[in-house]
């Protein structure tokens, strides 16, 4: 592994730098792990995506809000290392860089088998980061096992009709487009009797219900369709070939980056804190006990970690390879240690950490100075049990690791 950049890359890091520098401002917000408008929304509300927008309008100016897709469809076209190194000082920066489903998934699959027509509806929306997306995939009953999803989609003239539900649909309620994927036969072999649409979200019979989770945030809905009309020209690709226009991206960041470098962040942060206890400059208290100074040592440690192994992820897609067990490997890592600084942040905190951005303890009401962070470490902390479930469960992760990283049996 070669930790220096090409002189070309390391031009281009300059260049992300100085932008940044110059353009990025708080306000703007401060999330270093690609989240898109759609999450920003759950987790913050309405008024930081305007916000989030107005920071995505600054990088598209630039050309930098697309930045694995093609040229001539209005994307940056960076190379493998560009895309590192941009989402690695965007993260250093705590800058929000570009992501969710519009950039990550919708645009890249309508580009690959999208007609002239869909593109010039659909990409330019997405650039200019005004259209919001939602992906319409997992059901009640149809999770790891997607397949099986049993959403109707029935040829009605020149419309089909939509009937069922998806659930853990992250920021529906904000969301103008929904990628969907419904069963358009119900007769054919369960992978070979579904359609992708690209679905109005604001369809008559569409109805959106969020869902509030243990951090008391609204990060997913489940929608529910009663006789929603699709035209047919919102059909993406062929009839009954949805499944394999899902499995398409053009790219994807599985180095994990821009994760790894938030937990370093959390953990520098943690220490800036621990460090003002101790001097007494805080209003807490003073006085930090050996075994957390310990914690915050390895996690550091751990950070550190997590980012050398986003560092091979990255090295193997430069070569050309193709990232497998590693990319589970770092995924796994990485999500076990966000559950780790977690909590070592709310043993730090104290009873303190435990208070929501408005200063509100569950049964107690405080003032708002005592929500350290704006309540982040108690939403961080809450949010952290999913970690190892969302995108992949921990299990799952250790199976690819042990068959195809350590030739184990399955049985």
């Amino acid at each position: 592994m070669d930790f220096r950049d090409a002189p070309e890359d390391a031009a281009f890091r300059e260049e992300v730098k100085a932008f940044v520098a110059e353009e990025y401002r708080q306000e703007y917000g401060s999330d270093g792990e690609g989240r898109g408008a759609a999450q920003i929304a759950a987790r913050d509300g309405p008024a930081a995506v305007e916000r989030y927008k107005a920071w995505m309008k600054k990088l598209a100016a630039k050309g930098w809000i697309a930045p694995a897709w093609p040229k001539e469809y209005g994307g940056a076209g960076m190379t493998v290392m560009q895309q590192f190194v941009f989402n690695e000082e965007m993260a250093e920066a705590r800058a929000p860089r570009p992501g969710g489903i519009g950039v990550g998934f919708a645009g890249p699959t309508i580009i690959v088998y999208g007609n002239e027509a869909q593109k010039k509806d659909h990409l330019p929306g997405i650039l200019s980061g005004e259209d919001v997306w939602c992906q319409g995939f997992s059901e009640p009953g149809s999770g790891s096992d997607l397949a099986s999803l049993q959403t109707s989609a029935v040829k009605d003239g020149d419309d089909y009709v939509i009937n069922g539900q998806k659930i853990w649909t992250s920021g529906a309620q904000f969301a103008q487009r929904m990628i969907l994927l419904a069963r358009t036969d119900p007769a054919a072999p369960k992978h070979k009797g579904i359609s992708y649409f690209l679905l109005d979200m604001k369809s008559p019979g569409v109805t959106v219900r969020p869902l509030v989770n243990m951090a008391n945030t609204p990060g997913f809905s489940e929608v529910f369709f009663d006789n929603v009309r699709v035209p047919a020209n919102d059909l993406l690709g062929e009839e009954n070939r949805g499944w394999y226009v899902a499995t398409t991206t053009l790219d994807f960041e599985r180095s994990s980056i821009g994760a790894s470098i938030a937990q370093q962040h959390s953990v520098e942060d943690l220490i800036a804190f621990a460090n003002a206890r101790r001097n007494g400059k805080g209003e807490m208290g003073n006085g930090i006990s050996a075994s957390v100074r310990t914690e915050l040592a390895e996690r550091s440690i751990e950070a550190e970690t997590a980012r050398l192994l986003s560092y091979r992820v990255i090295s193997m897609q430069h070569r050309g390879m193709v990232p497998n067990h590693e990319a589970s490997a770092i995924k796994l890592y990485a999500a076990e240690l966000s559950q780790r600084v977690a909590s070592t942040g709310v043993k730090v905190a104290g009873l303190y950490g435990q208070l929501d951005r408005d200063g509100k303890a569950p049964a107690e009401a405080a003032t708002n100075r005592y929500a350290l962070n704006k309540g982040r470490l108690m939403r961080t902390y809450l949010n952290a049990v999913s970690a190892t479930i969302a995108g992949g469960t921990g299990e799952v992760n250790r199976n690819i690791i042990a068959g195809r990283g350590l030739g184990l049996p399955r049985d």
